[in-house]
């Protein structure tokens, strides 16, 4: 088996790596190629590729190329793990909303609009690629913003699938307070990507005992903590949201706290510097702590899980991936990509059922599956107009004035990227 990693010189790749290793029954690798432009960090991240591997036994070849076509040539799948303009782009996306009272995020508002239209295009070049060099080739999406870029793929008529680490970050944190396996925790998980809602916590799987009240009830205040949203919160709704809600439900107080303090995408940078060093070592054969900080907590086991499971290998069969609708969620279209429980094997993804959605939930993934269409059109056609219409229809900004001043930021800050602009 041959897998690719497109964005191999990103320095989360020693956490996928690692998940490749010790998971080495789960997803036998032959081959694991390291693609990525940068030759300077790819050839530390594949040196440490290669002494993680080897310390802990795994035959599997590691090696690094920035030739996309060669690298993807013959690879069962390709994970993509883009970041299109580096940190640097992120710190803008995370700064000039505020000048204008907005979130600046990275994956939600005018930032993850931004990144959006620098990104889709890409990964859609990508993909064709992939698609002459091996059209059987799964495709596996965790390039942020994920809901946006798999539908993207999924309209070209690309293999794939996108994933995040949300849903496993829960079902970990869930079956730590619960003291069970986490392959005892069924996730009621429900929504859009960043835009989800845990239902319920179901002990052996789907038909299994819903212990959501038990958990509010006994570790509400841990959660709360967790969430940076007060527990009164949480017992009203009886259910657990994404912390990427939290720009939703205190939008104000989110763009106060940003306005006194380093973007997260500095702070990132810093770890960076900081990890390459340490990729550096020769003598360094697992990935350090400081790893752990990053981002992106259980990512290398959600990636081996899915991919498994793809290539028809010992993968769990049910997972939370990020899919076509197809009449899963009827308040939205069949073609809107949602973030929920799955089936999944080597044919793709098919949603589980979901119970009846709550209005208070329902009325925001319409809202912001609206902005997605908006997004899209605007990151495949560009355009200033498409762009205001994508940010006067998010709920994060909503306001004309705003989406004015936005629009014009968005593109002085991302022009070298928008071939239109």
């Amino acid at each position: 088996m041959k897998l690719a990693v497109v964005g191999g010189g990103s320095t989360y790749t020693p956490e996928l790596i690692d998940g490749f290793a010790r998971l080495r029954d789960t997803l036998p690798i032959e081959e694991l190629v390291l693609v990525d432009p940068a030759l300077d960090r790819l050839e530390l991240i594949g040196g440490l590729a290669r002494r993680i591997f080897a310390k802990q036994g795994h035959p599997g070849r590691v090696t690094t190329t920035d030739d996309l076509d060669a690298g993807v040539e013959s690879a069962d799948a390709v994970l993509l793990q883009l970041r299109v303009g580096g940190q640097a782009a992120r710190n803008e996306d995370e700064t000039w909303p505020l000048e204008c009272g907005c979130v600046g995020q990275e994956t939600t508002g005018a930032g993850g609009l931004a990144k959006a239209l620098r990104t889709v295009p890409v990964v859609l070049d990508i993909a064709e690629r992939v698609r002459r060099a091996n059209p059987d080739a799964w495709i596996i999406d965790f390039t942020n913003p994920v809901g946006i870029v798999t539908r993207a793929l999924l309209q070209a008529g690309h293999k794939a699938v996108g994933l995040c680490n949300v849903a496993i970050g829960f079902q970990r944190k869930f079956a730590g307070m619960l003291g069970v396996t986490p392959a005892d925790v069924h996730l009621d998980h429900v929504g859009l990507n960043h835009l989800t809602w845990e239902t319920g916590v179901r002990l052996g799987g789907p038909e299994g005992e819903n212990v959501l009240p038990k958990l509010l009830a006994e570790h509400g205040d841990t959660l709360a903590d967790t969430l940076r949203l007060p527990r009164d919160i949480l017992d009203r709704l009886g259910v657990v949201p994404s912390y990427y809600l939290r720009y939703f439900y205190a939008h104000d107080e989110v763009v106060r706290e940003l306005g006194t303090k380093p973007s997260r995408a500095a702070e990132v940078a810093e770890m960076e510097r900081e990890l390459l060093k340490m990729y550096g070592d020769p003598e360094l054969d697992e990935k350090p702590a400081l790893l752990a900080k990053r981002g992106g907590a259980y990512y290398s086991e959600a990636a081996v899980d899915l991919a498994a499971s793809l290539l028809g290998g010992g993968g769990s069969r049910y997972q939370v991936v990020n899919t076509y609708n197809r009449g899963t969620l009827p308040f939205l279209p069949d073609d809107a990509v949602i973030e929920v429980q799955a089936s999944v094997g080597h044919a793709g993804a098919t949603p589980l059922p979901v119970a009846p959605v709550d209005p208070l939930y329902a009325g925001l993934m319409a809202n912001v599956t609206a902005y997605e269409d908006l997004a899209l059109e605007a990151a495949l056609r560009g355009g200033r107009e498409r762009v205001f219409r994508a940010l006067l229809a998010h709920p994060l900004v909503g306001q004309y004035a705003y989406a004015e001043g936005l629009t014009d930021r968005l593109i002085a800050h991302n022009r070298e990227h928008l071939a239109w602009a």
